[in-house]
């Protein structure tokens, strides 16, 4: 593991000594490439729930995406779905929600449109597309265990968008897309890929940022007192402001100059090694006092 010492956004700003509550990813961090959860990284969940220490999920993916791990997780508490545009309780119900105006959705799908990139909308629990045999519906349905509904078009769906998704094998593309995109609706909506296939836009202040300040309120705690841990560029949000931040082994150096320390690889364990060596010996529980259950 590599020690980055102090985060590369913020020089001055040393990393947290106290940490009461951690803010995780999902792919390319907790989970394994095989999109699995290691028998390591269940037990520094569990150390962490027994040393009074709740873990939050946040994710590009939709909120069924994330529930399936729940259970062999052992988590039981608020996260956040759509880029963290969403954040739901514990019970699943929406706790609150961000919305794409109609206009900064369609013309995010007229530019799409224009360089042959598959768009996906999501609304809540809904994901929606028109081309439901294109390239990654299917591996995306099976590794979140949900349908698309299919429809003709996407004129009658523009309200109430929580994301919309560009999808393409051509990486470069996207590449290109995510900064014309983001220059045209800078100051609109939030622009970044989560891998190198997906390209999401949410709205403004829907990132990872904006849910972790939100997971740290649930809490009462102050975002110094959070730790976070991602990979891809749609983590910055996040990894920028909290007060101890770890980026995977894998991610690019403009991701991982935003952290504190780099961890070993998603392929490595590098979750359970990163809360093991940075995030444990930091932990300073909830107090009672705060009257949140850690679960």
């Amino acid at each position: 593991m590599t020690d980055n010492g102090q985060n590369g956004l913020n020089p001055g700003r040393p990393p947290a000594s106290r940490i009461r509550l951690v803010v995780s990813d999902m792919d390319g961090t907790l989970l394994t490439p095989e999109k699995q959860v290691t028998r390591h990284s269940i037990a520094a969940i569990q150390t962490l729930k027994q040393a009074g220490v709740p873990v939050c999920l946040v994710s590009s993916r939709p909120p069924g995406g994330m529930e399936m791990y729940f259970d062999v997780l052992g988590l039981h508490t608020p996260y956040g779905a759509l880029n963290g545009g969403t954040i739901f309780n514990a019970d699943r119900t929406i706790r609150s929600r961000l919305s794409l105006d109609p206009e900064a959705v369609q013309e995010t799908l007229d530019m799409l449109k224009v360089h042959d990139i598959d768009a996906w909308l999501f609304r809540g629990h809904e994901w929606l597309v028109t081309n439901a045999t294109g390239a990654y519906v299917e591996p995306e349905a099976k590794a979140v265990r949900m349908t698309p509904t299919a429809v003709p078009s996407f004129d009658d769906y523009r309200q109430d968008v929580g994301k919309v998704t560009g999808s393409s094998a051509d990486y470069e593309a996207l590449m290109r897309q995510e900064l014309e995109i983001g220059q045209l609706l800078e100051g609109r909506a939030s622009v970044a890929r989560s891998c190198q296939c997906f390209l999401d836009i949410t709205p403004k202040d829907a990132n990872k940022g904006y849910a972790l300040r939100q997971l740290a309120s649930f809490y009462n705690i102050s975002i110094e007192e959070v730790a976070c841990i991602g990979d891809m560029n749609n983590d910055v949000p996040m990894l920028s402001i909290g007060g101890l931040s770890i980026a995977m082994g894998q991610s690019k150096p403009e991701v991982a100059e935003t952290a504190h320390f780099v961890t070993a690889p998603n392929s490595e364990d590098g979750w359970a090694k990163a809360m093991e060596q940075f995030v444990l010996p930091r932990v300073a529980p909830i107090s009672d006092t705060a009257g949140k259950t850690v679960s």
